[in-house]
């Protein structure tokens, strides 16, 4: 237990002696079993919490304990070899790929970590787009070497086709699957052996039946870190070989400018390969002094800010939560100093804000600091109107940074509460969580008044409407949308006849209704063009002949007489005259 309490001889640490970085990973690869072997070394926590028990620092929500997975991203802090790490645990599910989003937002280096069984996987194949395009570095780790079937040799290859990038392997397995108990040190060719329930490695020699493969592989670093950096390959050149602090130094360089990726391989549930990684992790990742200045604008001109507490203050909101102590406001610090008390700007909304409190986060826990310097990831209590994307800067140096675009909803249902006295509620519930979580979307239908919730997949709107069920304790029902339907004319219809005969006790209706031909040639009618209707020809009654003598009136009047009283469905013809009742 001596390397734990070593860690905490620095409480403070300059800016080169700080590590950003996320874990990314496909869901199910062990990245919170990571995370939680992080912080039980580094002596952030002194129990190993476990993901099946609901035991882990990061997965503090309820329902990610009931559901075994990570849904929110979780930051927390540590120590390691007098560095300090913020270390931020991203979910691994596709629906919650928007917080994976904001938070490469604000890292300087990432750990994707792989399955050795099952190799890159299809989220891992896109949180490592997303890395490529905010040019996070990454270090690689092949997790889960003690399951059956588990094999580095078929993960690195998927690494190199899948994820067309040069993975440069610094570690050989000691072992196989059940029978896995450490790793050779390819640099310095060394054993680390992890004795059964012990937490540290033992360093020995490289076991005399894999000497020989250390050998081989060794010499495939050095040529495949020759190819790629100049100074190794002049090195190699004129001694055959890379020495270690050259191959050192050329791993870091290849890592920062994303040209290679660093493979180490453990197993974290046994507590395996984890010291290494922190190692590397310091070895290789940027610190914020290695990463480019952040860049703003200022009336639609760019400015840069370099990563210097004695600078004007810029930061980024990547989260915020409600919680019980209040409004947590989660953010970057890129330059300056902020200090409780503060008044800062909120560059997009015009508006000042108060820093009332700020917290050293640790997941679902926090510690009070007094300041916060550039490089910092931390907490803030005070701001009421900062949402994840917005710029937090002096007044005196105002600065917009570019905020994460959020990502366009795919799923939506219907959300109503089940009691009318719940409506304003529901109301205040989902601005709330619109306010948390800029991936969902929440709008009123105008055609069917329904409110439509709308998110990035059936489990995320499943944890939406579960959030607001037991945070604000609301009865609500969910539903499919409704659509309002609407018809039209699809197309006419031509050399259609019909007749209309009407009697309702007065003068009776008839009428023939009759379609017109189609054209020889019609045109073909477009989406937005409707259909011709048809048209309807109504028949005017035959004028009569003038009749001028009484007889014929009284024969004239008989006829009339004669065809209002014929039935309905006789035609013309069928209407005889009948005949003529004797006179009273």
């Amino acid at each position: 237990m001596a390397v734990r309490t070593e860690l905490h001889r620095r409480p403070t640490n300059p800016l080169n002696h700080v590590r950003n970085l996320g874990i990314l990973a496909h869901v199910d690869a062990g990245k919170t079993t990571v995370t939680e072997r992080i912080l039980y070394l580094t002596g952030a926590v002194h129990k190993r919490g476990e993901v099946h028990d609901g035991t882990t620092v990061t997965d503090f929500d309820p329902q990610e304990r009931d559901r075994g997975i990570t849904i929110f991203a979780a930051a927390v802090s540590c120590a390691w070899d007098g560095h300090r790490i913020n270390l931020i645990d991203t979910p691994g599910h596709v629906d919650f790929s928007d917080e994976v989003e904001r938070s490469l937002r604000v890292l300087d280096g990432a750990i994707a970590v792989f399955d050795a069984v099952a190799g890159v996987e299809p989220q891992s194949e896109s949180v490592w787009r997303q890395a490529d395009r905010h040019g996070v570095p990454r270090i690689a780790f092949v997790n889960k070497l003690d399951r059956a079937g588990a094999d580095l040799d078929a993960a690195v290859a998927s690494i190199r086709d899948r994820l067309h990038t040069v993975p440069l392997v610094v570690q050989l397995p000691i072992g196989a699957e059940e029978g896995f108990t450490g790793v050779v040190d390819l640099l310095r060719m060394r054993a680390l052996v992890w004795a059964d329930g012990h937490d540290t490695f033992e360093e020995e020699e490289v076991p005399d039946g894999l000497r020989d493969e250390a050998r081989r592989r060794r010499r495939l670093l050095d040529e495949a870190v020759a190819e790629l950096h100049p100074a190794a390959l002049e090195e190699f050149c004129a001694r055959s070989t890379v020495s270690e602090p050259t191959l050192t130094a050329a791993l870091r360089d290849l890592t920062r400018t994303g040209e290679g990726v660093v493979v180490l391989c453990g197993s974290a549930y046994r507590n395996r390969g984890i010291e290494p990684l922190l190692d590397a992790v310091v070895a290789y990742l940027p610190s914020p002094l290695d990463v480019p200045p952040v860049r703003g604008t200022l009336d639609d001109a760019v400015q840069e800010r370099p990563a210097d507490p004695a600078a004007p203050f810029a930061a980024l909101v990547f989260k915020v939560n409600s919680t019980a102590t209040g409004r947590l406001t989660c953010l970057r610090v890129y330059s300056g100093t902020i200090r409780k008390g503060d008044t800062v700007l909120d560059a997009g909304a015009r508006r000042r804000e108060r820093i009332g409190r700020i917290l050293r986060v640790q997941a679902g826990r926090h510690s009070d600091v007094d300041t916060a310097v550039a490089g910092d990831i931390v907490a803030v209590i005070g701001p009421k109107s900062a949402r994840a994307g917005a710029t937090l800067c002096t007044p005196a140096a105002p600065l917009v940074l570019e905020p994460p675009a959020p990502a366009d909803p795919v799923v939506s249902v219907a959300v109503e509460a089940r009691r009318s006295t719940d409506t304003e509620r529901l109301v205040t519930a989902l601005a709330r969580l619109v306010e948390e979580d800029p991936s969902l979307t929440v709008r009123t239908d105008p055609e069917t008044g329904q409110t439509v919730l709308s998110g990035m997949g059936e489990l995320h709107l499943e944890v939406a409407v579960e959030k607001i069920r037991r945070a604000h304790e609301l009865d609500i029902g969910v539903g499919r949308p409704q659509v309002a339907y609407r018809e039209t004319v699809a197309r006419g219809v031509s050399g259609l006849v019909y007749r209309h005969v009407k009697q309702d006790g007065g003068a009776g209706q008839f009428a023939p209704r009759s379609s017109p031909s189609p054209p020889a040639a019609p045109p073909r009618p477009t989406a937005e063009a409707r259909a011709p209707r048809a048209r309807w020809t109504s028949v005017s009654p035959t004028p009569a002949t003038p009749v001028s003598s009484p007889s014929a009136r009284r024969t004239a009047a008989s006829t009339r007489r004669s065809r209002r009283s014929a039935p309905p469905c006789a035609g013309p013809a069928a209407r005889a005259p009948s005949p003529r009742r004797p006179r009273r």
